[in-house]
């Protein structure tokens, strides 16, 4: 195990199906998942960005709103039972809850507290931006070729009245925790699959050829709502994430697991594609990621060995709306 370089360790995933340079591929999941649709783009394929930024945007003001980081401007979607929750909201006709968050007179998205950093005019203003996320949901989902979802956590915060899940406790990034209604969740494999396979024949029902790509997030928990250690509790959950993932691939010909967590974590590479604070993504680390990735899709057999990052880093954490319950009692 030892004897290879690890730069050089290749053969490490086999494509399922096609993916054709010129179908449209829709990128969604945690923070990790941010760095894929871009990497696609500039590889020459057709990732599709379908809420496209207002002209006269900054780069930083696209990246603080949230454009062009994922292919709808949902922002992180954490668990599988949030993008379940999306696609029904989007594809099933399931009422979203009208509920908003007002602080100091700006009005915020409960599910996406984080995408208008600066809030919107009025409440109407946040349940209108809502419908274009996912009448563009609807629109990208019917013309895809390919979804590529990456799981992060297991982890959530539920509301009891509605069942809804929240990608952060509520009260950390914004609103207010209330005990009596928010209650905390930790998946299983169980839950996580069930939640997989519904997002999966949701999004499948509307676009019969779709085919999807699950990838597991190698970021680890900072602060976990468990009681346990941080690095117990991201044991399990990307155990958990791993294994539903895996089964789901397993039990269908249009589902495929890419490995970029083993790619990342695993101890032949011994955590050199990691930053010094141990949890963001080196963007070489990203860069042979996505190396292994396109020597599967044409089949190449040689190890992926970068040549160079494909970007910067950008501070890892300032999307990662996880991070912030390092600084938070929310359990």
């Amino acid at each position: 195990m030892a004897e290879p370089d690890m730069l050089d360790i290749g053969d490490l995933w086999t494509p399922k199906f096609v993916v054709d340079p010129d179908d449209p591929v829709l990128t969604a999941g945690s923070c990790f998942a941010r760095h894929i649709g871009p990497a696609l783009l500039e590889y020459g394929m057709n990732w599709r960005e379908v809420e496209l930024p207002p002209p006269g945007l900054t780069g930083d003001e696209r990246r603080a709103r949230q454009y062009g980081q994922f292919s709808f401007r949902t922002g992180n979607i954490y668990t599988a039972a949030m993008l379940r929750q999306w696609l029904a909201w989007a594809l099933d006709d399931v009422a979203a809850p009208d509920e908003v968050w007002n602080e100091d007179g700006a009005f915020f998205d409960p599910y996406r507290p984080s995408v208008e950093p600066a809030g919107h005019a009025s409440a109407e203003a946040v349940l209108a931006a809502r419908r274009v996320t996912l009448a563009a949901i609807r629109v990208a989902v019917a013309e895809a070729g390919c979804l590529i979802f990456t799981l992060g956590l297991t982890e959530a915060w539920r509301d009891r009245p509605t069942g809804t899940v929240f990608p952060v406790c509520p009260g950390t990034v914004r609103g207010t925790f209330d005990a009596d209604r928010h209650e905390f969740r930790n998946f299983t494999v169980a839950d996580v699959h069930a939640d997989l396979s519904a997002a999966v024949a949701l999004a499948r029902a509307v676009n019969p050829r779709l085919t999807v790509l699950l990838t597991v997030s190698p970021v680890p928990l900072t602060a976990t709502a468990t009681g346990e250690h941080a690095l117990v509790a991201t044991t399990y959950s990307k155990s958990v994430l791993r294994a539903a993932a895996g089964q789901l691939a397993r039990e269908h010909d249009h589902v495929d697991y890419f490995p970029s967590y083993e790619i990342i974590t695993g101890f032949p590479f011994r955590g050199v594609f990691f930053e010094p604070n141990l949890r963001s993504v080196t963007p070489s680390g990203v860069d042979f990621v996505m190396r292994h990735f396109f020597a599967g899709l044409e089949g190449r057999s040689a190890g992926a060995r970068p040549v160079g990052p494909t970007g910067t880093s950008d501070g890892g954490d300032l999307l990662c709306d996880d991070a912030v319950l390092d600084y938070y009692n929310a359990g």
